[in-house]
């Protein structure tokens, strides 16, 4: 009993590590590059978490009590899921700070009384320039990629809960997480295997929140006072996000085997 405590205690520390994987690091700065304060990213750090654990506890359940073992290619087809959201994140941070970009080049060219404003669209902040003017605003408050994507799901407020969850639930399918679902074949107890689970659970909400902290500072620190860095770094984010993706499709398509014969899944 003793080792297996010491095991179950194990999955917390290896939750938090597991926040550090590269892939929810970048995942994570381009969701937050929108948010305007850290205690508005802690909590999508706290959502992502635990969408995550919601997916881990669900295939590890299933383990544990069916015995079921994934196959190589599943486990791949499930990783992909991953890079390709990276690259839809990375995709979308681009193309809203593209177009708000383009918006103010258009507005300095037409009114010469415009200035820089930030302002916020429900939990979407963005700056663009801004003249009193009759026409001088810059866009209507639903012409911004974020509104116009919330209008398709209507004024739920379970919308913008959903989202970070969802996030998480797509990145339980892959990286380390398997490691954790590994360590569960050497805990025999059934219940001991599921305290495990969820300790690991809680350390990955733990270290996903710590994370999510010191990415969301620079952001919100500059969302304000510095409009044009904070827009530079939503281009760095969304470019990350973008490029990073691409090269997990590329390398588990090809150097993995998702996309060829023979699956090297189990060789790393």
């Amino acid at each position: 009993m003793t080792s297996a405590l010491w095991l179950v205690a194990a999955g917390f520390f290896l939750g938090v590590r597991h926040a550090t994987d590269a892939d929810h690091v970048v995942a994570i700065a381009a969701i937050v590059s929108r948010q305007r304060t850290i205690r508005d990213a802690v909590w999508v750090g706290v959502l992502w978490g635990i969408g995550h654990t919601l997916t881990v506890s669900f295939l590890g359940g299933v383990i544990i009590v069916f015995g079921v073992v994934i196959p190589d290619r599943i486990g791949l087809a499930m990783e992909l899921m991953v890079a390709v959201m990276l690259v839809i994140l990375g995709f979308a941070t681009l193309a809203g700070t593209v177009t708000s970009a383009r918006g103010e080049a258009a507005l300095r060219a037409h009114h010469r009384d415009v200035h820089e404003h930030v302002h916020v669209h429900g939990d979407y902040v963005h700056s663009h320039v801004h003249g009193h003017a009759p026409a001088g605003h810059g866009h209507a408050d639903g012409e911004t990629p974020q509104a116009r994507v919330d209008r398709w799901f209507g004024r739920l407020d379970m919308y913008q809960a959903l989202r970070p969850i969802v996030i998480g639930v797509v990145h339980g399918l892959a990286g380390s997480a398997a490691v954790a679902l590994m360590v569960l074949a050497a805990i025999q107890d059934t219940w001991w295997a599921f305290a495990y689970l969820a300790l690991f659970g809680l350390g990955t909400v733990a270290g996903m929140v710590l994370i999510t902290a010191a990415i969301a500072a620079p952001f919100a620190y500059s969302a304000e006072r510095m409009p044009v860095f904070n827009r530079r770094l939503r281009v760095a984010a969304g470019l990350l996000s973008l490029v990073f993706g691409l090269g997990l499709m590329l390398h588990i398509g090809f150097v993995d085997g998702l996309f060829v014969d023979n699956p090297l899944r189990n060789a790393h």
